[in-house]
Protein backbone atom coordinates (compact mmCIF):
# COMPACT_ATOMS: atom_id res chain seq x y z
CA UNK A 1 0.00 0.00 0.00
CA UNK A 2 1.32 3.48 -0.96
CA UNK A 3 2.30 5.38 2.05
CA UNK A 4 1.35 8.93 2.92
CA UNK A 5 2.62 11.70 1.07
CA UNK A 6 6.59 12.60 2.75
CA UNK A 7 6.89 16.41 3.71
CA UNK A 8 10.10 16.08 4.01
CA UNK A 9 11.14 15.39 0.33
CA UNK A 10 8.38 17.45 -1.69
CA UNK A 11 7.60 17.22 -5.37
CA UNK A 12 4.79 18.39 -7.21
CA UNK A 13 3.23 17.03 -10.53
CA UNK A 14 0.68 19.93 -12.25
CA UNK A 15 -0.74 18.69 -14.92
CA UNK A 16 -1.53 21.48 -17.65
CA UNK A 17 0.43 24.71 -18.71
CA UNK A 18 -2.72 26.34 -18.92
CA UNK A 19 -3.57 29.84 -16.67
CA UNK A 20 -4.91 27.76 -14.10
CA UNK A 21 -2.01 24.77 -14.34
CA UNK A 22 0.36 27.99 -14.20
CA UNK A 23 -1.19 29.85 -10.95
CA UNK A 24 -1.03 26.21 -9.33
CA UNK A 25 2.67 25.94 -9.49
CA UNK A 26 2.64 29.26 -8.05
CA UNK A 27 0.68 28.50 -5.24
CA UNK A 28 3.00 25.33 -4.49
CA UNK A 29 6.60 26.46 -5.63
CA UNK A 30 7.86 27.75 -2.23
CA UNK A 31 6.52 24.69 -0.23
CA UNK A 32 8.19 22.01 -2.69
CA UNK A 33 11.40 21.18 -3.92
CA UNK A 34 10.92 20.94 -7.58
CA UNK A 35 7.06 21.76 -9.45
CA UNK A 36 7.18 20.01 -12.93
CA UNK A 37 4.33 20.84 -15.39
CA UNK A 38 3.65 18.29 -17.90
CA UNK A 39 1.81 20.28 -20.87
CA UNK A 40 0.19 18.32 -24.20
CA UNK A 41 1.77 21.18 -26.57
CA UNK A 42 4.33 23.48 -26.85
CA UNK A 43 4.24 27.02 -25.42
CA UNK A 44 4.97 29.56 -26.94
CA UNK A 45 7.73 31.84 -26.24
CA UNK A 46 5.98 35.30 -26.47
CA UNK A 47 2.18 36.45 -25.98
CA UNK A 48 0.69 34.56 -28.75
CA UNK A 49 -1.66 31.56 -29.43
CA UNK A 50 -1.60 28.88 -27.13
CA UNK A 51 -2.59 25.12 -28.35
CA UNK A 52 -5.45 23.78 -26.75
CA UNK A 53 -7.24 27.14 -25.84
CA UNK A 54 -10.12 27.86 -27.93
CA UNK A 55 -11.63 30.27 -25.60
CA UNK A 56 -8.63 32.63 -25.94
CA UNK A 57 -9.80 34.30 -29.36
CA UNK A 58 -13.09 35.80 -27.18
CA UNK A 59 -12.84 38.39 -24.64
CA UNK A 60 -11.39 38.43 -21.50
CA UNK A 61 -11.23 40.33 -17.84
CA UNK A 62 -9.58 39.56 -14.66
CA UNK A 63 -12.07 40.15 -11.96
CA UNK A 64 -11.55 42.65 -8.54
CA UNK A 65 -10.37 38.98 -6.49
CA UNK A 66 -8.85 37.72 -9.34
CA UNK A 67 -6.60 39.91 -10.15
CA UNK A 68 -5.75 40.47 -6.42
CA UNK A 69 -5.50 36.35 -6.36
CA UNK A 70 -2.53 36.87 -9.46
CA UNK A 71 -1.02 39.57 -7.37
CA UNK A 72 -0.98 37.55 -4.24
CA UNK A 73 0.56 34.74 -5.97
CA UNK A 74 2.65 36.10 -8.00
CA UNK A 75 3.55 40.10 -6.68
CA UNK A 76 4.19 42.04 -9.24
CA UNK A 77 2.09 40.50 -12.06
CA UNK A 78 -0.83 42.97 -12.35
CA UNK A 79 1.65 45.67 -12.82
CA UNK A 80 3.92 44.22 -15.70
CA UNK A 81 0.69 42.64 -17.33
CA UNK A 82 -0.76 46.34 -17.01
CA UNK A 83 2.92 48.08 -18.41
CA UNK A 84 2.77 45.24 -21.29
CA UNK A 85 -0.23 47.33 -22.35
CA UNK A 86 -3.20 45.58 -20.58
CA UNK A 87 -5.64 48.25 -18.99
CA UNK A 88 -7.46 48.51 -15.52
CA UNK A 89 -11.11 49.50 -16.06
CA UNK A 90 -12.73 51.04 -12.90
CA UNK A 91 -16.29 49.68 -12.25
CA UNK A 92 -18.64 51.45 -13.19
CA UNK A 93 -17.21 54.37 -13.79
CA UNK A 94 -15.79 52.99 -17.54
CA UNK A 95 -17.99 50.76 -18.22
CA UNK A 96 -21.01 51.27 -20.91
CA UNK A 97 -23.84 48.54 -19.94
CA UNK A 98 -27.05 48.23 -21.17
CA UNK A 99 -28.70 45.62 -18.74
CA UNK A 100 -32.06 43.76 -19.41
CA UNK A 101 -33.06 46.39 -16.59
CA UNK A 102 -31.21 49.66 -18.24
CA UNK A 103 -28.54 51.33 -18.64
CA UNK A 104 -25.84 51.17 -15.50
CA UNK A 105 -25.13 54.30 -14.19
CA UNK A 106 -21.54 55.53 -14.08
CA UNK A 107 -20.53 55.93 -10.69
CA UNK A 108 -17.64 58.65 -10.33
CA UNK A 109 -16.79 56.37 -6.93
CA UNK A 110 -14.79 53.40 -7.91
CA UNK A 111 -15.22 50.55 -5.88
CA UNK A 112 -14.12 47.89 -8.22
CA UNK A 113 -11.94 47.32 -11.22
CA UNK A 114 -11.64 44.71 -13.94
CA UNK A 115 -8.27 44.05 -16.52
CA UNK A 116 -8.35 43.67 -19.48
CA UNK A 117 -6.05 42.26 -22.22
CA UNK A 118 -6.06 39.82 -25.12
CA UNK A 119 -5.88 36.10 -23.09
CA UNK A 120 -2.51 35.71 -24.82
CA UNK A 121 -1.06 38.39 -23.37
CA UNK A 122 -2.58 37.51 -19.84
CA UNK A 123 -1.25 33.81 -20.32
CA UNK A 124 2.24 35.41 -21.32
CA UNK A 125 2.70 37.53 -18.03
CA UNK A 126 2.07 34.86 -15.58
CA UNK A 127 3.82 31.87 -17.35
CA UNK A 128 7.02 34.57 -17.65
CA UNK A 129 6.31 35.23 -13.86
CA UNK A 130 5.79 31.39 -12.84
CA UNK A 131 9.07 30.25 -15.30
CA UNK A 132 11.06 32.39 -13.14
CA UNK A 133 11.68 30.15 -10.13
CA UNK A 134 14.02 27.85 -10.92
CA UNK A 135 11.93 25.43 -8.80
CA UNK A 136 9.49 25.14 -11.51
CA UNK A 137 10.18 23.32 -14.95
CA UNK A 138 7.80 22.34 -17.62
CA UNK A 139 7.64 19.07 -20.06
CA UNK A 140 5.86 19.86 -22.87
CA UNK A 141 4.80 17.51 -25.53
CA UNK A 142 3.57 15.10 -23.32
CA UNK A 143 0.23 13.81 -22.04
CA UNK A 144 -0.53 12.60 -18.19
CA UNK A 145 -2.60 8.74 -19.24
CA UNK A 146 -3.14 7.83 -16.01
CA UNK A 147 -2.18 8.11 -11.69
CA UNK A 148 0.02 5.98 -9.80
CA UNK A 149 -1.26 5.01 -6.53
CA UNK A 150 -5.02 3.77 -4.77
CA UNK A 151 -8.06 5.18 -3.55
CA UNK A 152 -6.12 6.40 -0.24
CA UNK A 153 -2.75 7.84 -1.79
CA UNK A 154 -2.12 9.40 -5.23
CA UNK A 155 1.73 9.08 -5.42
CA UNK A 156 2.09 10.66 -9.43
CA UNK A 157 1.20 9.85 -12.93
CA UNK A 158 2.03 7.71 -15.96
CA UNK A 159 3.42 9.68 -18.66
CA UNK A 160 2.70 9.46 -22.39
CA UNK A 161 5.82 10.73 -25.02
CA UNK A 162 5.41 12.49 -28.28
CA UNK A 163 7.48 9.49 -29.18
CA UNK A 164 4.90 6.88 -27.97
CA UNK A 165 7.02 6.11 -24.86
CA UNK A 166 5.55 5.90 -21.32
CA UNK A 167 6.66 6.42 -17.85
CA UNK A 168 5.90 6.93 -14.53
CA UNK A 169 6.31 10.05 -12.61
CA UNK A 170 6.49 10.07 -8.81
CA UNK A 171 5.34 12.90 -6.65
CA UNK A 172 3.94 13.90 -3.50
CA UNK A 173 1.63 16.20 -4.60
CA UNK A 174 -0.80 15.82 -8.09
CA UNK A 175 -2.31 19.04 -9.06
CA UNK A 176 -5.02 18.23 -12.52
CA UNK A 177 -5.62 21.46 -14.19
CA UNK A 178 -6.20 19.75 -17.34
CA UNK A 179 -8.92 22.24 -18.28
CA UNK A 180 -12.27 20.74 -19.67
CA UNK A 181 -10.83 18.33 -20.91
CA UNK A 182 -9.88 16.94 -18.14
CA UNK A 183 -9.63 12.43 -17.52
CA UNK A 184 -10.08 13.15 -13.80
CA UNK A 185 -13.63 11.11 -13.42
CA UNK A 186 -12.10 8.35 -15.45
CA UNK A 187 -8.53 8.35 -13.38
CA UNK A 188 -10.74 8.25 -10.13
CA UNK A 189 -13.05 5.25 -11.00
CA UNK A 190 -9.55 3.76 -11.97
CA UNK A 191 -8.37 3.79 -8.53
CA UNK A 192 -11.61 2.59 -7.25
CA UNK A 193 -13.17 5.88 -6.21
CA UNK A 194 -17.16 5.85 -7.48
CA UNK A 195 -20.08 8.00 -7.11
CA UNK A 196 -18.68 11.50 -8.72
CA UNK A 197 -21.74 13.89 -8.42
CA UNK A 198 -21.74 16.20 -12.29
CA UNK A 199 -23.59 19.00 -12.68
CA UNK A 200 -23.94 20.46 -16.33
CA UNK A 201 -27.00 23.46 -17.33
CA UNK A 202 -26.07 24.06 -21.15
CA UNK A 203 -27.85 27.71 -22.36
CA UNK A 204 -27.14 26.67 -26.03
CA UNK A 205 -24.99 29.75 -26.77
CA UNK A 206 -22.67 30.76 -29.66
CA UNK A 207 -20.03 32.87 -29.23
CA UNK A 208 -18.39 34.84 -32.23
CA UNK A 209 -15.05 37.39 -31.92
CA UNK A 210 -13.04 39.61 -33.75
CA UNK A 211 -10.16 42.06 -33.29
CA UNK A 212 -10.59 45.64 -34.85
CA UNK A 213 -8.21 48.88 -34.50
CA UNK A 214 -9.56 51.02 -32.76
CA UNK A 215 -11.11 54.46 -33.84
CA UNK A 216 -10.15 56.01 -30.28
CA UNK A 217 -7.39 55.91 -28.17
CA UNK A 218 -8.26 53.04 -25.97
CA UNK A 219 -6.56 54.22 -22.67
CA UNK A 220 -9.13 55.32 -20.63
CA UNK A 221 -12.14 54.10 -22.93
CA UNK A 222 -14.56 52.47 -21.37
CA UNK A 223 -15.95 48.77 -21.72
CA UNK A 224 -19.28 48.46 -23.85
CA UNK A 225 -21.49 46.09 -23.22
CA UNK A 226 -25.10 44.97 -24.04
CA UNK A 227 -26.36 42.01 -21.64
CA UNK A 228 -29.21 39.64 -23.13
CA UNK A 229 -32.85 39.23 -20.98
CA UNK A 230 -33.54 35.63 -20.89
CA UNK A 231 -37.28 36.98 -20.60
CA UNK A 232 -37.63 37.94 -24.13
CA UNK A 233 -39.69 35.76 -26.93
CA UNK A 234 -36.31 35.68 -29.26
CA UNK A 235 -33.31 34.45 -28.34
CA UNK A 236 -30.92 35.57 -26.03
CA UNK A 237 -28.21 37.70 -27.47
CA UNK A 238 -25.09 39.78 -26.46
CA UNK A 239 -22.15 41.32 -27.45
CA UNK A 240 -19.04 43.16 -25.89
CA UNK A 241 -16.72 45.12 -26.47
CA UNK A 242 -12.88 45.73 -24.59
CA UNK A 243 -10.10 47.62 -25.09
CA UNK A 244 -7.14 45.58 -25.18
CA UNK A 245 -3.26 46.25 -25.97
CA UNK A 246 -1.90 47.72 -28.78
CA UNK A 247 -4.84 50.37 -28.90
CA UNK A 248 -6.96 47.75 -30.33
CA UNK A 249 -10.82 46.47 -29.33
CA UNK A 250 -11.82 42.61 -28.96
CA UNK A 251 -15.20 42.06 -29.53
CA UNK A 252 -17.21 38.90 -28.77
CA UNK A 253 -20.69 38.54 -30.06
CA UNK A 254 -23.25 35.75 -28.29
CA UNK A 255 -26.11 34.55 -29.27
CA UNK A 256 -28.81 31.52 -28.18
CA UNK A 257 -30.30 28.63 -30.24
CA UNK A 258 -31.93 30.13 -33.22
CA UNK A 259 -29.48 32.92 -33.33
CA UNK A 260 -26.41 31.89 -33.06
CA UNK A 261 -23.54 33.64 -34.84
CA UNK A 262 -21.19 32.72 -38.00
CA UNK A 263 -18.03 32.74 -38.74
CA UNK A 264 -19.13 34.86 -42.06
CA UNK A 265 -16.81 37.92 -41.32
CA UNK A 266 -19.77 39.67 -43.62
CA UNK A 267 -22.64 38.77 -41.16
CA UNK A 268 -20.50 39.67 -37.91
CA UNK A 269 -21.62 43.79 -37.79
CA UNK A 270 -25.19 43.17 -38.98
CA UNK A 271 -25.41 40.54 -36.37
CA UNK A 272 -24.09 42.96 -33.82
CA UNK A 273 -27.21 45.27 -34.74
CA UNK A 274 -29.18 42.71 -33.87
CA UNK A 275 -28.72 43.06 -30.12
CA UNK A 276 -30.94 44.76 -27.58
CA UNK A 277 -29.32 48.13 -28.13
CA UNK A 278 -27.07 48.58 -31.56
CA UNK A 279 -24.65 50.25 -29.84
CA UNK A 280 -21.82 48.16 -30.99
CA UNK A 281 -22.99 47.80 -34.17
CA UNK A 282 -22.70 51.86 -34.56
CA UNK A 283 -18.92 51.57 -33.09
CA UNK A 284 -17.87 49.09 -35.12
CA UNK A 285 -18.56 51.36 -37.93
CA UNK A 286 -15.56 53.61 -37.88
CA UNK A 287 -13.83 50.59 -36.71
CA UNK A 288 -10.98 48.62 -38.78
CA UNK A 289 -11.39 44.37 -38.59
CA UNK A 290 -7.80 42.90 -38.07
CA UNK A 291 -8.82 39.41 -38.23
CA UNK A 292 -11.19 36.79 -39.37
CA UNK A 293 -14.48 35.73 -37.35
CA UNK A 294 -14.29 32.83 -34.81
CA UNK A 295 -16.82 30.62 -33.38
CA UNK A 296 -16.93 28.48 -30.19
CA UNK A 297 -20.39 26.64 -29.65
CA UNK A 298 -18.65 25.19 -26.08
CA UNK A 299 -20.05 27.16 -23.51
CA UNK A 300 -21.55 24.63 -21.08
CA UNK A 301 -21.69 25.26 -17.42
CA UNK A 302 -20.38 21.86 -15.92
CA UNK A 303 -18.88 20.71 -12.74
CA UNK A 304 -17.72 18.12 -10.93
CA UNK A 305 -18.10 17.77 -7.39
CA UNK A 306 -15.12 16.46 -6.00
CA UNK A 307 -15.42 17.78 -2.55
CA UNK A 308 -18.17 15.62 -1.64
CA UNK A 309 -16.55 12.22 -2.79
CA UNK A 310 -15.51 10.09 0.32
CA UNK A 311 -12.47 8.80 -0.06
CA UNK A 312 -10.41 11.36 -1.48
CA UNK A 313 -6.67 10.28 -2.13
CA UNK A 314 -4.02 12.22 -0.46
CA UNK A 315 -1.36 14.10 -2.82
CA UNK A 316 -4.25 14.41 -5.59
CA UNK A 317 -6.33 18.38 -5.82
CA UNK A 318 -8.25 19.18 -9.09
CA UNK A 319 -8.68 23.13 -10.05
CA UNK A 320 -9.32 25.96 -12.24
CA UNK A 321 -12.15 24.36 -15.06
CA UNK A 322 -11.26 20.68 -14.29
CA UNK A 323 -13.49 21.42 -11.51
CA UNK A 324 -15.86 23.56 -12.84
CA UNK A 325 -16.30 25.55 -16.41
CA UNK A 326 -18.34 28.54 -16.97
CA UNK A 327 -20.08 29.90 -19.96
CA UNK A 328 -17.70 32.43 -20.77
CA UNK A 329 -20.56 35.42 -20.86
CA UNK A 330 -19.74 35.56 -16.89
CA UNK A 331 -15.73 36.33 -17.58
CA UNK A 332 -14.95 34.12 -14.38
CA UNK A 333 -12.70 31.26 -14.85
CA UNK A 334 -9.67 33.10 -14.61
CA UNK A 335 -10.47 34.67 -11.48
CA UNK A 336 -12.07 31.35 -10.13
CA UNK A 337 -8.92 29.39 -10.59
CA UNK A 338 -6.72 32.02 -9.05
CA UNK A 339 -8.99 32.21 -6.26
CA UNK A 340 -8.59 28.17 -6.03
CA UNK A 341 -4.55 28.79 -6.36
CA UNK A 342 -4.69 31.37 -4.03
CA UNK A 343 -6.73 29.12 -1.35
CA UNK A 344 -4.17 26.07 -2.43
CA UNK A 345 -1.49 27.85 -1.22
CA UNK A 346 -2.93 29.59 2.36
CA UNK A 347 -3.30 25.87 3.21
CA UNK A 348 -0.02 24.90 2.36
CA UNK A 349 1.37 27.90 4.38
CA UNK A 350 -0.57 26.58 6.96
CA UNK A 351 1.02 23.54 7.24
CA UNK A 352 0.55 20.61 5.00
CA UNK A 353 -0.38 16.80 6.94
CA UNK A 354 -2.89 14.51 6.66
CA UNK A 355 -6.46 15.54 5.13
CA UNK A 356 -4.70 18.47 3.29
CA UNK A 357 -5.94 17.09 -0.17
CA UNK A 358 -9.32 16.59 0.72
CA UNK A 359 -9.18 20.36 2.59
CA UNK A 360 -8.21 21.86 -0.54
CA UNK A 361 -10.31 20.19 -2.48
CA UNK A 362 -13.09 21.64 -0.37
CA UNK A 363 -11.44 25.31 -0.05
CA UNK A 364 -11.57 24.95 -4.24
CA UNK A 365 -14.99 24.62 -3.98
CA UNK A 366 -15.82 27.71 -1.88
CA UNK A 367 -15.38 29.99 -5.22
CA UNK A 368 -16.35 27.38 -7.52
CA UNK A 369 -20.05 27.52 -5.22
CA UNK A 370 -20.28 31.41 -5.75
CA UNK A 371 -19.60 31.46 -9.65
CA UNK A 372 -21.36 28.43 -10.00
CA UNK A 373 -24.52 30.43 -8.61
CA UNK A 374 -24.16 33.72 -10.48
CA UNK A 375 -23.59 31.79 -13.84
CA UNK A 376 -26.42 29.06 -13.79
CA UNK A 377 -28.61 31.61 -12.04
CA UNK A 378 -28.73 33.08 -15.08
CA UNK A 379 -28.53 30.29 -17.56
CA UNK A 380 -31.29 28.38 -16.41
CA UNK A 381 -33.87 31.09 -17.02
CA UNK A 382 -33.49 31.37 -21.06
CA UNK A 383 -35.75 28.82 -22.46
CA UNK A 384 -33.33 26.78 -24.59
CA UNK A 385 -31.08 26.04 -21.49
CA UNK A 386 -30.90 22.08 -20.80
CA UNK A 387 -29.64 20.33 -17.88
CA UNK A 388 -31.88 21.91 -15.55
CA UNK A 389 -35.06 24.41 -15.40
CA UNK A 390 -35.76 26.82 -12.61
CA UNK A 391 -38.57 26.28 -9.90
CA UNK A 392 -40.37 28.51 -7.88
CA UNK A 393 -37.41 29.77 -5.74
CA UNK A 394 -35.39 30.34 -8.74
CA UNK A 395 -37.54 32.61 -10.43
CA UNK A 396 -38.43 34.43 -6.76
CA UNK A 397 -34.69 35.02 -6.93
CA UNK A 398 -34.25 36.03 -9.82
CA UNK A 399 -37.15 38.61 -9.64
CA UNK A 400 -35.71 39.99 -7.08
CA UNK A 401 -31.80 40.39 -8.50
CA UNK A 402 -33.94 41.94 -11.60
CA UNK A 403 -35.37 44.28 -8.86
CA UNK A 404 -32.24 45.00 -7.20
CA UNK A 405 -30.61 45.37 -10.89
CA UNK A 406 -33.21 47.99 -11.66
CA UNK A 407 -32.47 49.94 -8.69
CA UNK A 408 -28.90 49.53 -9.19
CA UNK A 409 -29.32 52.20 -12.78
CA UNK A 410 -29.91 54.94 -9.94
CA UNK A 411 -28.24 53.59 -6.31
CA UNK A 412 -24.81 53.38 -5.43
CA UNK A 413 -25.86 51.18 -3.07
CA UNK A 414 -27.28 48.61 -5.33
CA UNK A 415 -24.61 48.75 -7.73
CA UNK A 416 -21.99 48.56 -4.89
CA UNK A 417 -23.94 45.15 -3.72
CA UNK A 418 -24.43 44.05 -6.87
CA UNK A 419 -20.95 44.60 -8.23
CA UNK A 420 -19.24 42.59 -4.80
CA UNK A 421 -20.75 39.64 -5.76
CA UNK A 422 -20.03 39.98 -9.56
CA UNK A 423 -16.15 40.59 -8.98
CA UNK A 424 -16.53 37.26 -6.66
CA UNK A 425 -15.63 39.49 -3.51
CA UNK A 426 -18.38 39.01 -1.57
CA UNK A 427 -20.86 35.82 -2.05
CA UNK A 428 -24.28 35.63 -3.37
CA UNK A 429 -26.23 35.18 -0.27
CA UNK A 430 -24.72 38.98 0.32
CA UNK A 431 -27.14 40.18 -1.65
CA UNK A 432 -30.17 39.19 0.22
CA UNK A 433 -28.39 41.73 3.72
CA UNK A 434 -31.35 43.35 5.55
CA UNK A 435 -29.43 46.50 4.43
CA UNK A 436 -29.61 45.02 0.31
CA UNK A 437 -33.25 44.28 0.71
CA UNK A 438 -34.25 47.70 1.84
CA UNK A 439 -32.30 49.42 -0.30
CA UNK A 440 -33.99 46.90 -3.32
CA UNK A 441 -37.41 47.68 -1.98
CA UNK A 442 -37.44 51.77 -2.09
CA UNK A 443 -35.81 51.54 -5.80
CA UNK A 444 -33.55 53.58 -7.86
CA UNK A 445 -32.56 56.91 -6.80
CA UNK A 446 -32.39 58.67 -9.53
CA UNK A 447 -33.81 58.76 -12.90
CA UNK A 448 -32.52 56.22 -14.93
CA UNK A 449 -30.53 56.94 -18.47
CA UNK A 450 -32.29 56.35 -21.41
CA UNK A 451 -29.50 55.91 -23.92
CA UNK A 452 -25.54 54.86 -23.92
CA UNK A 453 -23.57 56.46 -21.06
CA UNK A 454 -20.81 57.78 -22.48
CA UNK A 455 -19.22 61.20 -21.41
CA UNK A 456 -19.01 64.77 -22.67
CA UNK A 457 -15.15 63.86 -24.21
CA UNK A 458 -15.60 60.49 -25.65
CA UNK A 459 -18.88 61.60 -27.20
CA UNK A 460 -17.23 64.41 -28.75
CA UNK A 461 -14.83 61.76 -29.82
CA UNK A 462 -17.70 59.89 -31.83
CA UNK A 463 -19.46 62.96 -32.95
CA UNK A 464 -16.03 63.29 -35.06
CA UNK A 465 -16.15 59.96 -35.73
CA UNK A 466 -19.65 60.46 -37.28
CA UNK A 467 -18.83 63.56 -39.32
CA UNK A 468 -15.53 62.24 -39.93
CA UNK A 469 -17.42 59.10 -41.78
CA UNK A 470 -20.18 61.80 -42.91
CA UNK A 471 -17.55 63.91 -45.21
CA UNK A 472 -16.13 60.92 -46.42
CA UNK A 473 -19.37 59.83 -48.00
Amino acid sequence: MPEAPSWSTRRAVVIGGSMAGMLAAAAVKDHVESVEIIEAYDLPAGPEPRTGVPQAVHIHWLQTAGAEAIDALLPGSVDVLLAAGAHRIPVTTDMVIHSPEGWYRRWQRATHYVITASRDLTDFVVREQVMKDPRVGVRTRTRVVGLLGDRRTVTGVRILAADGTEAELHADLVIDAGGRGTRMPQWLNGLGITGLTEEQVDSGFAYASRIYRAPVPTRGWPVVGVQADPLLPQPGTAGGILPIEGDRWHVSLMGGPGGHPTPDAEAFEPFARTLRHPLIADLLEHAEPLTDVSVTRTTANRRYHYERLRPWPEGLVALGDSVAAFNPVYAQGMSVAALGALALRDLLSAGPGPGLARRAQRAIARPVDAAWALAVGQDIHFPTTRGKRPNLADRLLHRYVSRLSRTATGSFRAATALTDVLSLQAPPTSLVRPGVLLTALVGPLRAPSDGPTFTPSERMLLDRLDAAGTDGE
